[in-house]
């Protein structure tokens, strides 16, 4: 049967055009390569070469397996560089979801940042609103998800990236804009707008909202940022928005954004990647530009206490 080392055997003979030059080059003996090449022609019945021709010239059944190893042996050497680049951690796969439409803003960045460095790792966003991103990770259908909503899967690791403030988002015109502040009754009589996110994974209810027993009026759902900021704008509800989600809009005068209760209400961001995967280098190496973009081009967040970073 045809194996690999007999596909070498004839690249070596066409490049070196001598049989013993080609024994030298695959480092075998000109005896057994003389054996390996008369198995192989008397088990298909061909010749592969014309015997006594100076250099050594292929008969066509040559040029045939000659033609194969052009075309197999480039691929197989690709594969085997992959498979080491794999093994090093230096070469992967980073398929990404993100929890937080609006970090966007910042890991689009971080991921240019990353990609001159990393070119051998497949980076690619996979649309997430309908897709239940963690345990899509765990399955190995995603390799990371951006949330602040961790869940105890088991093979999932949550690494902190930052802790941001979240404020709430009023047009200019409207009565809460006048306010310092907004307390958690402020908003029993109000819209709220939000990601299509269940309101149970958003911290504005479970931190401010419902441990002060309110409930807005309704709540209505945009997918894109700037679809929220516009209906905020034309006074339709209120948002509660990460700081630099609404910065460049309080920036150009479009909207006001105040703090939520005395203290303010904070939230960790994680990246979540599977257990085996955290330790690769490409992977340290993205979390690492993830946060070095983060803290140089984002005002206002910090770094997530170590306490408060939730278990692998």
């Amino acid at each position: 049967m045809l194996d690999l080392k007999h596909l070498k055997t004839l690249r070596a003979l066409s490049e070196s055009g001598s049989l013993t030059r080609a024994a030298d080059q695959l480092h075998v003996t000109q005896s057994a390569l003389s054996h390996q090449i008369r198995d192989l022609e008397d088990g298909f019945g061909v010749q592969l070469f014309v015997r006594k021709s100076r250099p050594l010239r292929l008969t066509p059944a040559g040029d045939c397996l000659l033609a194969t190893a052009s075309a197999v042996l480039p691929l197989i050497a690709e594969a085997e560089s992959a498979l080491f680049q794999l093994g090093k951690g230096q070469r992967g796969r980073l398929h990404m979801a993100i929890e937080c439409h609006s970090c966007y803003l910042w890991l689009i960045p971080s991921v240019n940042a990353y990609r001159p460095n990393w070119p051998e790792v497949e980076l690619d966003f996979v649309g997430h609103w309908h897709l239940d991103a963690l345990p899509a990770l765990a399955r190995g259908e995603l390799d990371l998800v951006v949330t602040a909503d961790p869940q105890p899967i088991e093979g999932i690791v949550y690494e902190p990236l930052f802790r941001f403030e979240i404020l709430l988002a009023v047009a200019l015109t409207h009565s809460l804009a006048e306010q310092r502040r907004i307390s958690a009754a402020d908003l029993g009589d109000q819209i709220m707008i939000t990601y299509p996110v269940a309101p149970e994974r958003l911290d504005v209810f479970r931190q401010f909202l419902w441990p002060a027993g309110v409930e807005p009026v309704s709540v209505r759902t945009a997918d894109m940022t700037m679809m929220i900021v516009q209906l905020v704008a034309s006074q339709r509800g209120v948002a509660a928005l990460p700081s630099w989600a609404v910065r460049e809009y309080t920036d150009s005068g479009l909207l006001a954004a105040r703090p939520l209760g005395a203290e303010g209400v904070w939230s960790n961001l994680y990246a979540s990647v599977r257990s085996e995967d955290y330790a690769a280098p490409f992977m340290q190496a993205f979390l690492a530009t993830v946060r070095d973009v983060s803290f140089r081009t984002l005002s206002g967040i910090r770094a997530v206490p170590t306490e408060s970073g939730p278990d692998a």
